[in-house]
């Protein structure tokens, strides 16, 4: 008596189990003459034809005329001589409108500043977002609602009708760039002497800068926030040097909630720098 044939293993039961499948959905021929092995190399690409050499123009076939030359537009006045000639706030923002960029080309509005001009402390963020372009207005959005919160625990108001307790705000850049992608060296670059000019002319004994952009580019240092923040700088401006603070911008507290306690802290020394200035002058013996 012959013995019973040994169980097939697991994967010759897993071969005949879709062989039975497909007898089951009714297939009766292979699409092959022969099995088709996957793990072989694939064959080599014949290699392509020789291109042929172009033919020669004819003699007689005329050259095509090259395209008239566009003539050279005028260069637009240099940014650092514009904001130079910027007698006040309302003709620097004119100055800024003249500039020529691709900013205005994707951009609806020029945001220019916000808050009361001579309050004590002036704030330089980086880039207008969507809803700053929208109104054209510095930190209207959801950050510049977490940022009016800030300041007004300390008692700062952009609102406010004394200028002791408002502040003065605006950005490194006054277009929004596409995107809300950050500001480029050669955008910073260009605008630059305008953000001097925009502080000689608001007067603020004060400055706080927000985010790495802004801080980099007034301090002109390659250190990151990170460094930077938490101490006073000095910001050399036409006027002379001023006390400057870096600190996180609101859009990057949103994203990191944690780091909002260095912002209280950098809030508070700003407010203790505030009252400092304040205080009268002890008398000379």
């Amino acid at each position: 008596m012959n013995a019973p044939p040994p169980a097939p293993g697991p994967e010759a039961a897993a071969l005949l189990a879709a062989l039975r499948l497909q007898l089951d959905w009714g297939v009766d021929e292979a699409l092959g003459e022969a099995p088709l092995d996957r793990l072989a190399a694939p064959p080599p690409r014949p290699a392509p034809p020789p291109a042929e050499a172009p033919a020669a123009p004819a003699a007689s076939a005329a050259r095509p005329r090259r395209p008239a030359a566009r003539p050279l537009q005028p260069a637009a006045p240099a940014a650092a001589s514009l904001a130079a000639a910027a007698d006040s706030l309302d003709a620097l923002r004119e100055a800024i409108a003249q500039v020529d960029t691709p900013l205005r080309e994707t951009a609806t509005n020029l945001v220019f500043s916000d808050g009361m001009a001579g309050a004590p402390v002036m704030i330089i963020g980086e880039a207008p977002g969507a809803d700053e372009d929208r109104q054209g207005k510095p930190f209207v959005g959801v950050s510049g609602q977490l940022l009016d919160r800030m300041l007004a625990s300390i008692g700062l108001d952009r609102k406010a009708g004394e200028p002791d307790g408002a502040f003065y705000i605006t950005n490194i850049l006054p277009w929004r760039p596409p995107g809300n992608r950050n500001p480029t060296d050669a955008e910073v670059a260009l605008f630059l002497p305008f953000v001097l000019r925009h502080i000689a002319l608001a007067r603020p004994r004060h400055v706080l800068l927000l985010g790495g952009v802004s801080a980099k580019a007034l301090l002109r240092t390659k250190e990151g926030i990170t460094r930077l923040r938490g101490r006073w700088h000095e910001l050399q401006g036409e006027a002379g040097p001023l006390p400057a603070l870096p600190s996180w911008h609101p859009a990057y507290l949103l994203r990191n909630p944690a780091a909002k306690r260095d912002s209280w802290a950098d809030l508070l020394l700003l407010r203790r720098q505030l009252d400092a200035a304040r205080q009268p002058a002890p008398p000379k013996e």
